[in-house]
């Protein structure tokens, strides 16, 4: 499997920095232990970084961390940076806002929207389905959604703490999907893992195809961590990287040097 890594991405250079500042090692709980790869965080037998994903969106993303999220190598806000190109990624702190993220929020070409459930704020600032058609009719500005990357008390805290985050709309989610993420389980099985809830926006952003890969590579993900955790190798022919490569459309390419053979039932082999 090659190890090569991409050049890093915002939540990469996020989690260099943040451990630039650490005065002791960040020690990951549940997750294997020893050397990781530097671009995917699994360990170097279990690399995915050959099988990463470059999909093309208008849609952009901003990450708002809260403290040690980009550390943990279960956070997914790293395989939406892996995904999609325009992705931002910012530490959240109580006394202090990053010049850089309030610079990309008044920045003219995006229209920001906070990702939050639409019960914790005014009914007038909810948006539900109607995403596309408010995007377009924000003068062609490109959506960028907000995502508060943390625990659920944590997020409220940020989202309750945050006044330079009142101003725009609040994208309400609605889906009857149960998360299927297995790696940091929510008490409640409808709260979303990060790169879920980002999959959800670009869908209702009209990126079906961004959405379905940003699924598809949670699931791999998901895969090759649990067997770096479980000491197993990885089935590059499974259900899981059979999807992921299927997604592969001709304009598409992948970060490094893993080839997986289509299926012949690909809708993107005829």
């Amino acid at each position: 499997m090659d190890t090569s890594s991409p050049a890093p991405h915002a939540v990469s250079r996020l989690r260099t920095a943040r451990l630039a500042r650490s005065t002791k090692p960040f020690l990951a709980r549940g997750g294997p232990s020893g050397e990781r790869c530097a671009g995917c965080r699994l360990l170097p037998s279990h690399c995915l970084c050959g099988l990463r994903p470059l999909v093309p969106t208008r849609a952009g993303v901003c990450l708002l961390m809260a403290d040690v999220e980009p550390l943990k190598p279960s956070n997914t806000g790293w395989l939406i940076a892996d995904v999609v190109a325009d992705t931002f990624a910012f530490g959240w702190a109580r006394t202090e806002v990053d010049p850089a993220l309030l610079a990309l929020l008044a920045d003219p070409q995006w229209q920001p929207y906070l990702v939050f459930p639409g019960e914790f704020v005014a009914a007038e600032r909810v948006v539900t389905d109607t995403l596309i058609a408010s995007a377009e009719a924000q003068a062609g500005k490109r959506p960028l959604f907000v995502l508060l990357d943390a625990t659920w008390p944590e997020a409220r805290k940020m989202f309750r703490k945050s006044p330079y985050l009142d101003s725009f709309p609040v994208l309400s989610l609605q889906s009857e999907q149960l998360s299927r993420y297995q790696l940091r389980r929510s008490q409640r099985d409808e709260h979303f893992c990060t790169s879920e809830v980002a999959a959800l926006c670009l869908e209702l952003a009209g990126e079906t195809h961004a959405a379905q890969t940003l699924e598809a590579y949670l699931d791999v993900f998901t895969n090759h961590y649990l067997k770096a955790k479980n000491q197993q190798p990885v089935d590059l022919d499974d259900a899981a990287h059979r999807r992921l490569c299927d997604l592969r459309l001709p304009g598409d390419a992948i970060a490094g040097g893993t080839t997986i053979a289509p299926s012949p039932t690909s809708p993107h082999t005829a």
